[in-house]
C-alpha cells in the first residue's frame, strides 16, 4: 500500500506495526482519536494498545489511558481499550456496550460534553495536554497533506494540539473521498475569534487535507479494514407513526407560511427513528432539500438517491454495510451533493442559527413541561450522551424530539411528571412527537405545556396518570407557574427500579 496511499517518501519511511506504535504510548497519557458515530476511527493501533495494556495489568503494572474521540468509535477501540479496563477517563460520547457498564459501575470516568464544545475546550486547556493524537486517515499526499476518510469530528483538533501524531493508512477507505472534505482552520479562541462565514450548507470556506508538521508524525500504520457499522432496522408501526405526524406538521408550517416549500437545512440525530422520518421525506411533496447535520445515514442517501436533497453538509458518514457499499459504488455522483466537516463547524451554534436548522433528535424521555432527558435512564445510568442534540436544540429554528411512548414493552412511559435528568430545558423544546401525537410548545406556558403533551403525545395506558398527576399538583403545588408535587416528581422512576414498571 505504502506508495498507492502514501506519496510522501519522508513519510513512507514512518510507515511500521501497530504494536511498535501503541508501545510509544504510556500509561497515564491521553489519546485523541479519531472517530465519530462508527466511522473513520482507528482500528488496528487501539487494538494493539489493549493487548499491551492487559500484558502489563497481568504482570502487576496498573496501565490506563484517557481517551478522547469525534463521538462513538467502534468495537477495535471503545470495546477492546475497555474490556482491558484499560480508560481512565473518556470523552466526548460513547456507545459502546462494555464501557458503558464500566461508566455506570463507577470503574471509567466520563466527561459527555456538547460535541460543538470539544475542539474549544481543547484549546482553552481545560481538557489538559493532549499526548498522541492517533488518527485514521485515507491517504497522504506528495506534499504531505492528510486525506481525512470516512470522518472528520475531532481530527484538525487533535492534529494539531497533540505532541506526537500516529497514522493509520487505511486502504480499505475509497481513494474517491478525496476532495470530498472542508477543513476549516479559521477557529480561533476570544478575543481573535471571527464569524463563520459559511450562509449555505453548501458552502466551502476551508481546505480538503489535514495538515501536520512531518516531524510531528511519528509513526505510520498501515490497514485495510472496514468501518463497523449497523443496519438500520426497519421502519416499525411506531416509528412510521411518529414520521407520519412530523411530516404532516411540516406540511402544515409549509401552508402557513412559517417554512419555505423547500423546508430549511435538516438535521436528523442518529437511530432508527430519525432514519424512518428521513424515509418518509424520500415519498413526500417537498423538494430541493438540504442538510446540515452531524451525521449523514441511510436516509440522508436515500433522500440524495431520490433526488430530494441536493446538499447535505455532515462531519461524519454513518451508514449501514448496503448503504456503504452503494455510496462507495456511486462515489463520483456522491461527491457532489455532500460534505464532510469538523465537528465543530458541523455543530456550530453560530451556523446552525443563521442556517435555521430543523433540529430532529432522540430522546429518553420528556416530562409535561417541556423538558428533555436525552442520557440517563431512571435519572442515573448514562444510556450514551447528549452528543450534538444541545447544539442544535437551543439553536435551530425548528427543535423537534421525537420517541415512542413506551419502553420496556410498555413499563416505561416516554412522558413522565418530571424527567429524571434534565439535558434540555423546556425553553429549548418546542416540539414532542410520539406514535400517539405531536405537542406544538410554541409560546405556551408551563400549565398549556402540560394539557397538550398529556393529550397527545402520552400512551392511553398512562395518560390517565399523567392527568391525575396533573389535577393534583393543581390544587397542591406550592407555586402555580409550574405545578409540582415535590414529593412525587421521581416517584414513577423510583416505581420502575423497585418493581420493574412504572405501572401502580
Amino acid at each position: 500500500m505504502s506508495q498507492g496511499r502514501i506519496a510522501h517518501a519522508g513519510l513512507r519511511a514512518k510507515v511500521t506495526t501497530a504494536e511498535a506504535a501503541a508501545a510509544l504510548i504510556g500509561s497515564g497519557e491521553t489519546v485523541g482519536m479519531s472517530g465519530f458515530t462508527g466511522s473513520g476511527y482507528p482500528k488496528a493501533v487501539p487494538v494493539a494498545l489493549a493487548a499491551r495494556i492487559e500484558a502489563e495489568n497481568a504482570r502487576g503494572n496498573p496501565f490506563r489511558v484517557r481517551v478522547w474521540t469525534g463521538a462513538s468509535t467502534g468495537p477495535e477501540l471503545d470495546g477492546a481499550l475497555a474490556r482491558a479496563h484499560g480508560i481512565e477517563f473518556r470523552l466526548p460520547y460513547n456507545s459502546d456496550p462494555i464501557a458503558r457498564e464500566q461508566i455506570n459501575r463507577g470503574e471509567m470516568e466520563y466527561f459527555d460534553m456538547h460535541l460543538s464544545q470539544v475542539a474549544p475546550m481543547a484549546w482553552q486547556g481545560f481538557l489538559g495536554k493532549l499526548d498522541f493524537a492517533v488518527i485514521e486517515i485515507a491517504g497522504i499526499t506528495a506534499d504531505g497533506a492528510l486525506i481525512p476518510s470516512s470522518s472528520v469530528g475531532n481530527n484538525k483538533t487533535w492534529i494539531d494540539v497533540a505532541d506526537k501524531v500516529i497514522l493509520e493508512v487505511n486502504g480499505w477507505q475509497n481513494p474517491g473521498l478525496d476532495g470530498m472534505h472542508d477543513i476549516y482552520y479559521g477557529t480561533a479562541l476570544p478575543p481573535n475569534r471571527v464569524p463563520i462565514p459559511i450562509i449555505r450548507p453548501s458552502d466551502r470556506i476551508g481546505q480538503p487535507h489535514f495538515r501536520c508538521d512531518p516531524e510531528k508524525i511519528v509513526a505510520i500504520v498501515e490497514t485495510d479494514a472496514p468501518d463497523r457499522t449497523s443496519p438500520f432496522a426497519p421502519p416499525d408501526p411506531a416509528s412510521t407513526a411518529i414520521a407520519g405526524h412530523l411530516l404532516d406538521f411540516l406540511g402544515h408550517e409549509v401552508a402557513r407560511g412559517r417554512l419555505p416549500a423547500t423546508l430549511l437545512p435538516l438535521q436528523s440525530g442518529v437511530g432508527n427513528i430519525a432514519n424512518a422520518v428521513l424515509a418518509g421525506l424520500v415519498d413526500s411533496r417537498f423538494e430541493n432539500l438540504t442538510s446540515y447535520t452531524e451525521v449523514l445515514q441511510d436516509g440522508m442517501l436515500d433522500l440524495v438517491d431520490s433526488g430530494k436533497l441536493v446538499f447535505a453538509s455532515a462531519t461524519s458518514l454513518s451508514l449501514s454495510p448496503d448503504a456503504t457499499a452503494r455510496f462507495n459504488a456511486d462515489l463520483g455522483r456522491y461527491r457532489e451533493r455532500i460534505l464532510l466537516r469538523p465537528q465543530e463547524i458541523s455543530n456550530h451554534p453560530e451556523v446552525v442559527r443563521r442556517l435555521g436548522c430543523v433540529a430532529m433528535n432522540g430522546m429518553i424521555e420528556a416530562d409535561i413541561y417541556g423538558n428533555v432527558n436525552s442520557t440517563h435512564v431512571m435519572g442515573s445510568r448514562i444510556q450514551n450522551g447528549i452528543g450534538g442534540s444541545g447544539d442544535f436544540a437551543r439553536n435551530a429554528y425548528l427543535s423537534i424530539f421525537l420517541s415512542p411512548s413506551t419502553a420496556k414493552g410498555g413499563a416505561i412511559s416516554a412522558i413522565v411528571p418530571h424527567v429524571s435528568h434534565t439535558d434540555h430545558i423546556n425553553q429549548d423544546v418546542q416540539i414532542i412527537v410520539t406514535e400517539q401525537g405531536l405537542a406544538d410548545l410554541r409560546g405556551l406556558s408551563p400549565k398549556q405545556k402540560a394539557a397538550v403533551v398529556i393529550a397527545n403525545c402520552a400512551h392511553p395506558d398512562y395518560r390517565p396518570m399523567l392527568e391525575d398527576y396533573y389535577a393534583r399538583a393543581l390544587r397542591g403545588s406550592y407555586g402555580q407557574q409550574t405545578p409540582t408535587l415535590l414529593d412525587e416528581t421521581l416517584s414513577w422512576h423510583a416505581r420502575f427500579v423497585g418493581t420493574g414498571t412504572m405501572k401502580p
